[in-house]
């Protein structure tokens, strides 16, 4: 459900034919402005790779021929997810790339997840418009230690969100960053601060979402 409401679907897409040539490709492209574009089998349905305008150009640069067909440059072919894939297969597949291929689970083509739709939706998990202070806190990595973290804050004020760093590391010291709301003040943040230094949570950081 996650993929399928943040992806875009093939019907809203600019997409290329597997038969079609550079030339075409290329117009294609600089008609619609994009740098890449999914390649389709003839049907529409199948996912053979992505077309990128750069590669296009290098090849006409350096007297290439531009009839020959678009999967002469295809990339990617093997980039792709499944609608129903878990958040961490997404993360690492899409890294650097514009965006990612989304197959059906009869691996059709869905659609896309672009790059920017996944950061968008880290950021509102961030809570970004629905938080105040960010605090960077270094815990010593014990068990129990996000709990009596959540219990002292609770004490104050609630939790807008939680996110913890270093944690395929081996290192003794973890981060745990958490977002307090909107509505905390910075009598609540002190008390909150206090609370946690005294059970020896050293806070490192602290950030208002406000004033970014």
């Amino acid at each position: 459900m996650l993929i399928r409401s943040l992806a875009i679907p093939k019907r809203d897409l600019t997409v290329v034919k597997e038969s079609a040539t550079l030339q075409e490709a290329i117009d294609i492209l600089e008609e619609s402005g994009y740098r890449c574009v999914p390649i389709l089998d003839e049907t529409g349905t199948l996912f053979r790779g992505n077309i990128y305008k750069m590669h296009i150009y290098r090849h006409k640069a350096n007297g290439g021929d531009m009839s020959l067909p678009v999967t002469h440059l295809l990339k990617n072919a093997t980039k792709f997810i499944s609608i129903d894939s878990s958040f961490f297969k997404i993360f690492f597949t899409i890294k650097e790339l514009p965006y990612i291929a989304v197959l059906n689970k009869d691996n059709t083509f869905f659609g896309i997840l672009t790059h920017s739709s996944l950061l968008n939706m880290l950021a509102q998990s961030w809570s970004v418009d629905a938080g105040s202070y960010v605090l960077t806190i270094v815990v010593p990595s014990r068990k129990g230690d996000l709990f009596q973290i959540t219990k002292i804050i609770n004490k104050t004020t609630s939790i807008a969100n939680v996110i913890t760093l270093d944690v395929s590391r081996d290192d003794v010291l973890r981060r745990v960053l958490i977002t307090l709301p909107t509505d905390t003040t910075k009598v609540e943040l002190e008390t909150v601060i206090n609370g946690l230094e005294k059970q020896a949570f050293k806070v490192v950081s602290i950030e208002d979402l406000r004033n970014e």
